[in-house]
């Protein structure tokens, strides 16, 4: 079996390539960073270090690399070959990824069980993002190459802080990780992923997930930067921050809750488990990683807007939620684009057309008039 997987960072070799290796797979990593494809490809192994409470050290061993940006004919062909495609390489890189899976559909034997293509992204839809992307490019191909596919999305959940300067390829990670797969695609053939679950809907992971989790950690990192803390673990330990942070997710899993039909009590515990890993000291992560292009955490479906939208939308209280808008408003971190770009238009947009061009959200949303006066009280500080 062999599995291909764009975008060979640490997310790639720490989660999902690491997973691939313990279900049997032989591994091509297909990466445009030329130093990190070399150094890959220098190796035997790489070692996958969990840090914090029952931790254990990984070996990742029948891997190699590809330089994508040089070389995509042997990336179509690696994926012409392959049973499994994976990436993580950010929503927004998608449509880049989308040509070499394209060509490899292109050269792909007809006869061959069909491909499977799972991007694992922090995004809603992210696999079905990526089909469109093929589809689109694929034109009156579309149909025939697409047969040659399954298209599965996933909710995947692990974090991974900024690497120590001496690691090599060896990546520090967390524990604790989660990959859900939706199962229907797969037509009762599933690939072969220890570790990994597969569910019937998987909107309710996913959402689960991603408003919790990931809103959850930027919580934390905007609250804690504006109390000019630099470690999340160290912003959490702060009473005041953790108490803020805590009543964010409370309105995150009554909108679940609302929406979902999830348990309050299951939710209850998950919100402790996630806090839990990130009061994790071993986990050395700061807020300006975790802060960092705040524009996108700040548009219609993602952290903050996609769960305070939809509690608004059914009358539940979003204060705790407009309240890390406002410290993600405050961000500012000189190294992260999208930080200067969002503090240059606070300070040249009238703020009704900024709350629209940020969140996606018009003047007849219910959630609107909060975000309005949110957005004129950050640019009159």
């Amino acid at each position: 079996m062999k599995a291909v997987h764009f975008g060979a960072g640490n997310i790639g070799r720490g989660f999902v390539g690491w997973l691939l290796h313990e279900g049997g797979y032989d591994l091509v990593f297909s990466d445009v960073a030329a130093p990190l494809v070399d150094a890959i490809n220098a190796v035997d192994s790489y070692t996958v270090f969990e840090v914090g409470p029952g931790g254990v050290d990984r070996i990742v061993t029948g891997f190699r690399a590809v330089n994508s940006a040089t070389d995509p004919e042997t990336v179509a062909s690696e994926v012409a070959t392959a049973d499994v495609v994976t990436c993580a390489v950010g929503p927004t890189i998608l449509r880049f990824i989308a040509p070499a899976i394209v060509a490899g559909l292109q050269q792909r034997d007809p006869a061959r069980d069909a491909l499977h293509v799972m991007a694992c992204e922090n995004a809603i839809g992210a696999t079905d993002q990526l089909r469109d992307e093929i589809a689109a490019l694929a034109g009156e191909e579309a149909g025939e190459l697409l047969s040659r596919a399954v298209f599965a999305n996933t909710a995947v959940d692990r974090i991974v802080p900024a690497q120590p300067a001496n690691n090599g390829v060896n990546v520090t990670v967390e524990p604790y990780f989660e990959w859900a797969i939706e199962s229907a695609p797969f037509g009762g053939r599933l690939p072969q992923i220890p570790g990994a679950h597969f569910v019937d809907d998987l909107t309710p992971y996913i959402e689960r997930k991603l408003y919790t989790v990931n809103t959850g950690h930027a919580s934390t990192a905007y609250f804690g930067a504006a109390a000019g803390i630099e470690r999340i673990s160290d912003a959490l330990a702060e009473p005041t921050i953790a108490t803020r942070v805590g009543a964010v997710l409370a309105e995150t899993s009554a909108m679940l809750h609302a929406v979902h039909g999830l348990e309050e009590s299951e939710l209850a515990t998950y919100r402790e488990t996630i806090l839990a890993r990130f009061r994790n000291p071993a986990l050395i992560d700061t807020v300006n990683r975790v802060g960092r292009e705040p524009m996108r955490k700040l548009s219609r479906n993602d952290r903050f807007i996609g769960p305070a939208a939809q509690a608004a939308e059914r009358g539940l209280s979003t204060d705790a939620l407009l309240s890390a808008v406002s410290a993600a408003l405050a961000f500012h971190d000189p190294q992260d684009e999208q930080s200067v770009r969002l503090q240059e238009m606070l300070g040249t947009t009238p703020a009704p057309e900024l709350v629209t061009t940020i969140t996606g959200l018009d003047s007849e949303h219910p959630l609107y008039a909060g975000l309005l006066e949110i957005f004129a009280a950050r640019q009159s500080a």
